[in-house]
C-alpha cells in the first residue's frame, strides 16, 4: 500500500542537468531517512545520496559536488538535482524511504526506478 512514485528521468546530454522527484504515499507514519540509489547495467546497486529527516545529506564520492539531495517533508517527497552529468551517471535510479512504524521498527520501501541516460 505504500507507494513511491518517481519522476524526472530521461535522456540528457553530457554536462546537462536533471531533477528527479519521488513522492511517498499510502502511509500516515513518519518517514525517517530517504535516499537515492542507482544501478547501471552489469553493476550492483549503489548508494547515491541519503538525507535524514532533519535534512542532513550524505553523498557518494562519485557524485559529491554535482548532485544535491533535498526533501519536502510536508509533501513526503525527496528530490535529486543532478548537474554536470556524464555517461557514467547512466543508470536506473531508485528512491527509498525508511518509514517508522510506531513503536517498534522501520520499514524500507523502494520506488520502481526511473531511467537516466546521459548520452550525446
Amino acid at each position: 500500500q505504500v507507494q513511491l512514485v518517481e519522476s524526472g528521468g530521461g535522456l540528457v546530454q553530457p554536462g546537462g542537468s536533471l531533477r528527479l522527484s519521488c513522492a511517498v504515499s499510502g502511509t500516515s507514519f513518519s518517514i525517517n531517512a530517504m535516499g537515492w540509489y542507482r544501478q547501471a547495467p552489469g553493476k550492483q546497486r549503489e548508494l547515491v545520496a541519503t538525507i535524514t529527516s532533519g535534512g542532513r545529506p550524505d553523498y557518494a564520492m562519485s557524485v559529491k559536488g554535482r548532485f544535491t539531495i533535498s526533501r519536502d517533508n510536508a509533501k513526503n517527497t525527496v528530490y535529486l538535482q543532478m548537474n554536470s552529468l556524464s555517461p557514467e551517471d547512466t543508470a536506473v535510479y531508485y528512491c527509498n524511504a525508511d518509514i517508522w512504524i510506531p513503536y517498534s521498527k522501520y520499514e524500507r520501501h523502494w520506488g520502481q526506478g526511473t531511467q537516466v541516460t546521459v548520452s550525446s
